[in-house]
């Protein structure tokens, strides 16, 4: 029969109670605490600290993975020189204080400037400030709308994407919007309105959607759109162009 020991004790509690991340460190922490003598109030500090940490790890990553980011860009890749958007909009946009007072974000320009690793550094940011997000391109919010329409369960498929306080819809302006992405375009715009930050990406400023959808809908959507909104405009020859024209894109290749 194996001897019971106080580190035995606890860490067998912790697991009973629950609290993976204080069982984890309680062996280290314990021994530590043992050879330095330390506080009992110090040792039980330590020990909820541990957990605590660790849930707010784990709620982080759970936030990130159900954000739905396309590629994993964030600020540490972002190259602040190398954008059109000015140096002291970029620090007020990484600040999150737009998202606090419920604003939107447009972010339009030409292809290859930077609107999506903007977006999706931001989205990251807000992830490790605590606030969640999630991410769609436009034509996978088309596709929920349709997947739902037949049973007429738009609006509850929805209710997910419209309790998370950063909303984020790329890619618009590329290619004609169909009426199902115009759809839940408008109504995710609608429901957030005044409640929850959408940050969008397009080729075209948004004045111009109407060239994308109908004009009666998107006239009410720019209208609820850019009532609380950062307009932001890139500019320039393509980031991606600038670095394949450079032997940036790729490796050299080796023989």
């Amino acid at each position: 029969m194996s001897e019971t020991t106080p580190c035995s004790e606890v860490t067998e509690l912790a697991r009973r109670l629950r609290l993976p991340y204080l069982r984890q460190a309680a062996s280290d922490v314990l021994a530590t605490a043992k050879a330095q003598r330390w506080d009992p109030a110090e040792v039980l500090r330590v020990l909820l600290e541990a957990e605590v940490d660790g849930r707010r790890r784990s709620m982080r990553d759970t936030r990130r993975r159900r954000a739905g980011f396309p590629t994993g860009k964030t600020f540490d890749a972002w190259d602040p020189q190398r954008s059109t958007v000015n140096a002291a909009t970029q620090r007020a946009l990484a600040s999150l204080e737009w998202v606090g007072r419920h604003e939107n974000l447009v972010v339009c320009g030409p292809s290859g400037t930077g609107k999506s690793h903007l977006l999706e550094a931001l989205g990251h940011s807000a992830i490790e400030a605590g606030l969640s997000v999630t991410w769609f391109n436009i034509e996978d919010l088309g596709l929920l709308v349709r997947r739902h329409r037949l049973d007429d369960t738009v609006v509850k498929a929805l209710a997910p994407v419209l309790r998370a306080d950063v909303i984020v819809i790329d890619d618009i302006g590329l290619l004609p919007i169909s009426d199902d992405a115009a759809e839940g375009f408008y109504r995710v715009i609608d429901a957030a309105y005044e409640r929850r930050s959408v940050a969008i990406s397009s080729n075209l400023h948004p004045s111009g959607f109407d060239e994308l959808m109908p004009a009666s809908l998107a006239t009410a959507l720019v209208d609820r759109l850019l009532h609380h909104a950062h307009v932001v405009q890139t500019s320039g020859e393509s980031i991606r162009l600038q670095d394949a024209s450079s032997g940036k894109g790729v490796k050299s290749l080796t023989k």
